[in-house]
Order: structure tokens, then sequence, then C-alpha cells
């Protein structure tokens, strides 16, 4: 089912509405509304907006519809899935693990910067030359090895296929991730796997299931960094259900976890927490609260610390979800022009992750059509919304 149709659909039906009664708010036809929830329509922009209102969804429904789109672009969701099966069912042979391991971290360093697409063919590069690797028998400890490489490696493609809107492909690659991690006792890996299931959850709207993958992700690994990022996770779905003291409390566990950890060596690898990090976290959960004061300047920490003195973004899409937050304070306090150019800044990044800055976006696009609906700087963001499907 596509993400707009059962979003749609659980959002109706928790408000105890019929399709006719849905229908007749929102001005469309029960029929075409049927074929939407099924997934055998795409919404236009229109109903998305004019469900997203009558729901009262905060702008998710909107976001649901732009990344629907983009995942239809998802055409073979099973690539890596069959690398990663070739991965498993191969003997293993003596190979240069410290060279791979190394190449593998590297590769999760990029993760913030380099071009999605361009960096998920070279991850699957790797895991062909594992499978190649594989093919010859060698040790239990090489073989756990190499599994734990094609863990990682899978872990970040399925990071890159969901930044691109492949739905489908990330979510079997999370799957076969966590597969590998199990087998090779690489607990790191499994809790990764459950904290992307937790990010897609937050993305797609499903927050229950956020905290379900959470407490999942707590029982796999208690002693690496991923417990931040399922803290983190679990707060910012708490507070998009409203419950302020469960995401305040996550936040502090968090806070306290991270305190206890040391400074990685290199904060730039994707699956490694770096405290810096923690004012986004607390800046989304901000922003949701209502609280624009911490909200912006945590933002401001964001882009500040994100930004090298000459003013190239070392994190490029924390700094954009950080602007659009800057944008909800400015809309929320009347300033509508900068509000607009923060939001349109935020969207011209060429390194994005589509569900998360479509999350956000969505938030400031409600804002500005609650506040401003006749603007003409509200329709420029609009488009500037459009243009990035």
């Amino acid at each position: 089912m596509a993400m707009f149709g059962g979003m749609l659909r659980e959002l109706r039906t928790q408000r105890g509405l019929s399709l006719s009664q849905l229908g007749r708010m929102v001005h469309y036809n029960k029929g075409y509304l049927s074929r939407v929830e099924s997934g055998q329509r795409q919404p236009s922009e229109d109903l998305a907006r004019r469900c997203d209102d009558a729901l009262q969804a905060r702008g998710d429904l909107i976001a649901a519809a732009h990344i629907d789109i983009a995942a239809a672009r998802d055409t073979k969701p099973s690539a890596t899935t069959e690398l990663l099966r070739r991965i498993q069912a191969s003997d293993i042979t003596e190979g240069s693990l410290s060279a791979l391991h190394a190449t593998v971290h590297e590769l999760c360093c990029q993760y913030s910067y380099r071009d999605a697409m361009e960096l998920r063919t070279e991850a699957h590069d790797w895991l062909r030359e594992v499978a190649r690797v594989l093919r010859q028998p060698v040790g239990l400890h090489q073989h756990r090895e190499l599994l734990t490489a094609a863990g990682w490696l899978a872990l970040l493609v399925g990071c890159l296929e969901y930044d691109l809107g492949m739905r489908a492909g990330a979510e079997a690659t999370r799957t076969a991730a966590a597969q590998l991690g199990a087998e090779a006792g690489a607990t790191e890996i499994v809790g990764w796997s459950f904290e992307m299931s937790a990010w897609f959850a937050l993305t797609q709207g499903r927050y229950p299931a956020v905290v379900d993958a959470v407490e999942g992700g707590q029982a796999a690994d208690r002693g690496h960094s991923v417990l931040v990022q399922l803290a983190a996770q679990e707060a910012k779905s708490r507070a998009r259900m409203g419950d302020v003291p469960g995401m305040r409390a996550a936040l502090e566990r968090g806070r306290t976890i991270l305190d206890r950890l040391p400074v990685p060596a290199r904060v730039d690898n994707h699956f490694v927490v770096d405290p810096a990090k923690w004012d986004f976290y607390a800046m989304d959960a901000s922003r949701l609260a209502g609280d624009n004061e911490n909200a912006g300047r945590y933002a401001a920490e964001v882009i500040a610390g994100g930004t090298t003195p000459d003013g190239t973004a070392r994190w490029p899409m924390r700094l954009a979800e950080a602007r659009l937050t800057l944008a909800v304070v400015a809309a929320r306090a009347g300033e509508l022009e900068q509000a607009v150019n923060y939001g349109i800044q935020a969207l011209d990044v060429p390194r994005r992750s589509l569900p998360s800055l479509m999350m956000v976006a969505g938030e400031l696009d409600v804002e500005l059509q609650r506040r401003y609906p006749d603007e003409a700087a509200t329709e420029a963001f609009r488009e500037a919304l459009r243009a990035i499907r």
C-alpha cells in the first residue's frame, strides 16, 4: 500500500469517518478516495492538502503524497537483498579484512555529504566484492568479520535507499542487514536496524510503531551509541503524538547515555552519534512542542556547528532541517518573508533525505497555509516544494 493511502485510511478510521463523510469534507468523490486509499491512484496535491487539513495531520499527509511520487522510482527493490543473499550463501576465503573494514568505515563517513545514488552504487560494488571473497571457505573468524562488513554496508545502502524515496528496497535491505548482524553476532548492527525501522515509521507517520522499534533496539544492543539515536527517535515520535512529558523523558535518557559514552574518533560516521548532534534532536523536539525560543536557539547552534569558517556545510541534511525549524519559528512569529526565505533555502540542497526533509517541510507548509493562505510568498514556498519531487 502507498504511504499516503495507508496513512489516510488510518487517520480517517481514528476519527470515526466513513469515506463518504470524508468525501463531503474535502469535496472529492467517495470512489476516488477509495482508490487512493488502496494505492490504485496517486493523490493530487490538492487532495493531499485538503485531507491534511480535514484530518489535522500537521503536514504528514502532504509529505506522504510527495514521497509516494519518489517511491515510484523504486523499480527494483530487491537488488541489494539479492547481493546479501549471495554473501550469506557463499563459502569464505582469506581476504584483507582490515582494509575492507577501513573502506566500509570511510563510506559510512561520506553519508552526510556525498551524492546518495553515487554512494549507493559504490557500496553495492563493495558488497559484490565481499560476495566474491566469500566464495572460498576459510575460518569462522573470517566468516564473521566478512558478514559484519556486509552488515554495515547493508545498513548504509538501506539509509541511502530511503533517502532516495526507495521505501520497498530500503526495508528489504534493512531486514537483510539485521539478519547479517544476528548471524555475525554483531549486536550493534542489529540495534541500528531497529533504529532504521524507527526512522522509517517516524517519517511515515506511524508513531506508535516508532516506540515498538525503539524497544526492540534497546533489547538488541545495550552498549553502543545507537541507544542515543533510539532515544532521539522516541522523543520525536512522542512529541508528534502530543506526549510532551514522554518526549522530555526520552531526551533526558538519551542525554544521560550520551554523557557516559567516550567521544568518538570520527564523528562523521553515520552510525556514530557525536555529542554535537544532541542539539539537532533537541531542536526537533522543541519545535514540535511549540517551544519556539529553544527551537530557534538550537537551530542556530546546529547551523553554527555544521558550517565551516568558509561557509561549507559539514552536515547538509542537518542544516536543511535547522533552516526549516527557523522558518517555522519565523512563521509563528509573524515573519512571513523570513520564514519563506529560510524554507526555500532549506529545500535548495544537493544532498537530502527526502522523507525526513518532507516531514519537516510539511510542518512549515501547514503553518504557512494556516497563517498566510493567500500570500504570494506562501505560494512561492509551495512551488519550491513541488520542485523537489
